[in-house]
């Protein structure tokens, strides 16, 4: 049966309601039965930006949706405020965490094989009282969950970060023997759910040429290396690490099944680089799957009709194979 994935349209004052109604028209994202998660109004105003939009039905529950041809279905997060377009406010951000949490409850129970998330505002979601770093700390809370990363993908390019949301002189602290073991036996995991027997991880340096035999620091010799030994000692193919100018288009090239980087902008650049515009970021090591846009909220184009939907396009495809992936891998055990 093909998967169905809660679609979490995020901060209702950002592009999320206009690229939710632009992908369920889609028929790229065919792949997948959708059910929103969201500011009905907000998606309202949205259906007004497009041509040819879905129309929106609201259900109670993933039971009463109909998943019918150009309709979306919709589960409504309710509010007694209206949120503005384009305008950073705690009610968006209210709105934005509680379609996270309600999206998070039913993939849980089963209802949902997955979820894919548009993006939420992480000032936002502050001012509504939650701090949290982003997306992937809301969703490890919520589940539960100790070890996990962020994975994003464009074309061919896979990336695992060891750190993501911590400045440079933090994370130098947190890049520690057992983090990037972790990180890589996440990749390998991740990998293997993904359908890859015996998939390959190139390990990225932390420093210039991966620290060119300690002369520009000594995290490859006395971090790093000693955990990618680890890994293979635990049957994993490792290698590493390598000088992470050349790792990420070795990847490409084939060389690696996926690439771990060191810190938040040493994978992200490279993403990003590769595919602005359907780059992905799954959330690794959870015991759901989720997948979610690689881009903010973009309030400076909110409400203009001009914001792209092909990441979440990719999201929703590479979210529905995950949950396929894992299905199947059920079925077998």
């Amino acid at each position: 049966m093909t998967p169905l994935l809660a679609l979490t349209v995020g901060d209702p004052a950002g592009i999320g309601p206009e690229i939710t109604v632009k992908a369920a028209r889609d028929p790229r994202v065919d792949v997948a039965r959708l059910l929103a998660i969201g500011s009905v109004e907000a998606l309202r105003a949205a259906t007004r930006l497009v041509d040819d939009p879905p129309a929106l039905r609201e259900v109670g529950s993933p039971a009463e949706a109909r998943f019918e041809k150009g309709t979306l279905d919709v589960l409504p997060v309710p509010s007694d405020v209206a949120v503005p377009t384009g305008k950073l406010s705690a009610e968006a951000g209210q709105i934005a965490f509680e379609g996270v949490e309600r999206a998070v409850a039913l993939a849980l129970a089963g209802e949902v094989d997955g979820i894919v998330t548009a993006p939420l505002n992480k000032e936002a979601i502050a001012l509504a009282g939650h701090r949290y770093p982003g997306h992937t700390e809301i969703l490890a809370e919520l589940t539960g969950t100790k070890d996990f990363a962020m994975m994003l993908t464009a074309l061919k390019l896979r990336v695992v970060h060891v750190t993501t949301h911590v400045g440079i002189r933090a994370m130098l602290d947190k890049v520690t023997e057992e983090r990037v073991l972790t990180t890589i036996r996440l990749a390998h995991n991740a990998l293997r759910d993904m359908g890859f027997d015996e998939p390959s991880v190139g390990v990225a340096g932390l420093n210039p040429h991966a620290g060119e035999g300690g002369l520009f620091g000594d995290e490859e010799q006395r971090v790093i290396t000693p955990a990618i030994e680890r890994a293979k000692a635990e049957g994993i193919a490792a290698s590493g690490p390598w000088p992470a100018d050349t790792l990420f288009g070795r990847a490409v090239a084939g060389d690696f099944d996926v690439a771990i980087a060191m810190f938040h902008d040493q994978g992200h650049i490279a993403v990003k680089v590769l595919g602005f515009e359907t780059g992905v970021n799954a959330t690794i090591g959870l015991p759901i799957v989720r997948t979610s846009v690689d881009h903010g909220t973009a309030f400076d184009i909110a409400g203009t009709g001009k914001a792209g939907h092909d990441s979440l396009v990719e999201a929703i495809t590479v979210g529905a194979a995950m949950a396929q992936a894992r299905r199947v891998a059920k079925e077998q055990t």
